[in-house]
């Protein structure tokens, strides 16, 4: 099944006037003296993405005490450091596009683009500490050095592309799931002072943050109506788990000569091509989504321990969103 545009509509309308209230709060968090920077700062909200991140504040508040005031400064908080790591990101993997615009660094160079992304990480800092919003720093500070460490994890490993699942799932988990983790138990805290059902919404988020790399991952594998371009990863020596599957699977020989195909010419069209077949026809891809829906259905395990209601309901599609995103 496909989610379309009004699917992710019809998650957000139980908050849609807290979704409103949030785009007010984050432009005016956004805000800056000097003019180049509220013009730069300008161009990111115009240009915002689908706000997934805020919408699991939101319903994590919701279903474990409700949204308040505490509930929209999270939310700000989180987007401004979620965005930090886009700009950063951009310069890091040389990407002049960004959600089909150009990039910060694209229309302002590396220089400037480094500079802004400092910016909103330290803007972001400085919201919850004016708020003393000890809590939430504490969250994201973590997730912060996490994606740092798991970023760098995945750098080294590329060079010998001898990773294992277990490191891959370490990676993944500091990479991506963090942010999404900190957010949901972002928005616990921001309801409760429940310290276990906070770390209950943080481990929610972080596994359906794995799933949703893993979904991620899929996509290189896919056809031209999915956004993200196929072979990506396997140019940028990125071992995936639809790979790092199917090399599990092969006989020395041929895992030794698809290493050094990847190492050697891994922006080769043909070399691309003949390694997606290969994981194709090793079970790669049907392993990875069995594995992307065994931590879905983790998550919504956890998701089962709280009453029903509408928000509730749209987690659960949010979650299924997430893992059956077009792109």
């Amino acid at each position: 099944m496909l989610f379309k545009t009004s699917t992710l509509s019809k998650i957000k309308a139980p908050i849609a006037q807290e979704l409103a209230d949030f785009e007010v709060h984050f432009k005016e968090s956004m805000k800056s003296n000097v003019p180049l920077l509220d013009k730069i700062t300008y161009y990111i909200v115009q240009r915002k993405g689908k706000q997934v991140r805020p919408i699991f504040v939101f319903l994590c508040a919701q279903i474990t005490g409700g949204i308040n005031k505490r509930t929209h400064i999270a939310s700000s908080f989180i987007e401004i450091l979620h965005t930090a790591s886009l700009v950063h990101d951009d310069v890091v993997d040389d990407s002049y596009e960004r959600r089909g615009f150009f990039s910060i660094n694209a229309l302002w160079k590396n220089k400037i683009a480094v500079i802004v992304g400092d910016y909103l990480l330290s803007k972001g800092l400085l919201l919850a500490v004016e708020h003393k919003e000890y809590i939430f720093l504490e969250l994201i500070s973590k997730a912060v050095k996490d994606m740092a460490e798991g970023e760098l994890m995945q750098l080294e490993k590329a060079r010998r592309l001898d990773i294992e699942e277990d490191v891959y799932y370490k990676i993944i988990r500091q990479k991506t799931a963090s942010l999404i983790a900190a957010a949901c138990a972002a928005g616990a805290a921001s309801a409760t002072k429940d310290e276990a059902i906070v770390e209950k919404m943080r481990l929610f988020g972080e596994t359906i943050g794995i799933a949703f790399q893993i979904k991620d991952d899929l996509f290189d594998y896919g056809n031209k109506a999915i956004g993200k371009p196929r072979g990506i990863d396997i140019k940028e020596k990125k071992m995936t788990l639809p790979l790092i599957y199917a090399l599990s699977k092969a006989d020395k020989s041929t895992k030794k000569s698809i290493i050094k195909s990847i190492k050697k010419k891994s922006s080769d069209p043909k070399v691309i091509q003949h390694v997606i077949t290969f994981v194709k026809e090793s079970g790669g891809l049907d392993y990875a989504k069995l594995a992307m829906n065994k931590h879905k259905s983790e998550a919504m395990e956890i998701l089962d321990s709280f009453p029903n209601s509408e928000y509730k309901e749209a987690l659960i599609n949010l979650v299924n969103y997430v893992i059956e995103r077009e792109k």
